[in-house]
């Protein structure tokens, strides 16, 4: 059923034709990129693999995805609406915001569609490889501070977010909105961020406030947020049909919603301009790299140099203290000798989930977590 929220923000454009429920175009087999996935591709960008080797992504070096326009807010006359089945519906100001006690956690962002454009068909959207993640420091208040201070009625299920954000997606006309159960919008860590690496928001990352959910795909980190409503019915709107794992269009799917584990390595050597090939010379090289997941914490990494025949366990440094959904480096020692091979990684996390050298294909290329697969090309002694 629809929620209030969602009435209000959505409504049907004829043109653009289907539903809330009709999934992406899968791409023919072998379809070249679109000439409107290429102005996707250019308006969004990925994080180049090189800055795996910092901590905290550089702001303007973590992935970013926006769904519609970025909206320009006054920080001056913006204000966050909590509201629905609560007690005390108030809106509170950017400077009341800053004013509360401020928390500050680490986290792994990753596109759901992190991967998509290696899937085979695959849909037409973001042409992502698998640059699409960064960790950042994000600065705000807890939000299950602001939903008590609302005080959550008896039978609330859904706490729904709307962004500032509005677009046309799939025939819908909407605001950007998401939900969490009210459980999982409680839990430690969910804040309304208005500070990133220690420094405001940028308008590309949701400035005045953004939401931030720790372990989740990138679709929950909901931007420019302007409302938070306490609902008694599951949030029904458009982002929540969106993002499933369908392997038809007609199957409803699974819901997409923690981040599957992944390793990435940082491209040894120095590269071809347009290939983007490795080049190393022989001898021990050192491959480093990042892993994480959003389901538990990673406890092993292996690399695989000859396309994944054969696997090594890396060394994993220290988890970062108090930052179970950061990711975690690793790094490896590898004898090159000429010739050509090909790196890759997989993760492990200790809830027993295991990152395949292939996931399993979907309609919306969501959560392809298969591996890495780096061509290195060692030159002759």
């Amino acid at each position: 059923m629809t929620t209030s929220a969602s009435r209000e923000k959505t409504r049907q454009v004829e043109p653009f034709g289907d539903d809330v429920s009709t999934p992406a175009r899968v791409a023919e087999p072998g379809e070249a990129i679109s000439y409107e996935e290429l102005q996707l591709a250019a308006r969004n960008h990925g994080m180049p693999l090189e800055a795996l080797a910092y901590d905290l992504t550089p702001t303007g070096l973590h992935y970013l995805l926006t769904h519609y326009d970025m909206p320009v807010l006054d920080p001056d006359t913006w204000r966050l609406q909590v509201d629905g089945l609560v007690q005390t519906p108030y809106a509170v100001g950017l400077d009341e915001l800053r004013s509360m006690e401020a928390v500050t956690v680490t986290v792994t962002f990753e596109c759901a569609g992190n991967g998509r454009a290696r899937h085979e068909p695959r849909a037409q959207s973001q042409p992502w490889l698998v640059e699409a993640v960064g960790t950042a420091a994000w600065t705000g208040v807890p939000l299950a501070r602001l939903l008590e201070r609302a005080g959550v009625r008896d039978g609330a299920v859904d706490v729904v977010f709307t962004g500032a954000d509005h677009g046309v997606e799939r025939g819908v006309e909407q605001d950007y909105q998401r939900a969490l159960a009210l459980a999982d919008a409680r839990s430690d860590g969910v804040v309304v961020a208005y500070a990133m690496n220690g420094a405001p928001l940028p308008p590309q990352h949701g400035f005045p406030v953004r939401l931030v959910v720790p372990g989740w795909y990138g679709m929950a980190q909901v931007k420019w947020l302007t409302g938070v409503e306490v609902v008694v019915e599951p949030f029904d709107g458009f982002q929540h049909h969106a993002y499933r794992l369908r392997q038809g269009a007609d199957d409803p799917g699974e819901p997409v919603t923690r981040i599957e584990p992944r390793a990435l390595l940082v491209p040894p050597g120095f590269p071809d301009f347009y290939s983007r090939v490795r080049v190393v010379r022989p001898g021990e090289v050192e491959v480093v790299g990042r892993a994480w997941s959003g389901w538990a914490p990673v406890t092993r990494v292996e690399l695989s140099t000859d396309g994944g025949a054969t696997w090594a366990d890396a060394d994993l440094d220290e988890a970062p203290a108090g930052s179970l959904y950061a990711w975690r480096r690793w790094r490896a020692r590898w004898d090159a000798q000429p010739g050509e091979h090909v790196l890759t990684a997989r993760a492990h996390d200790a809830d027993g989930r295991s990152q395949p050298r292939e996931a399993g294909w979907n309609r919306g290329g969501f959560a392809n977590n298969s591996g890495q697969r780096e061509r290195v090309v060692c030159l002759p002694r």
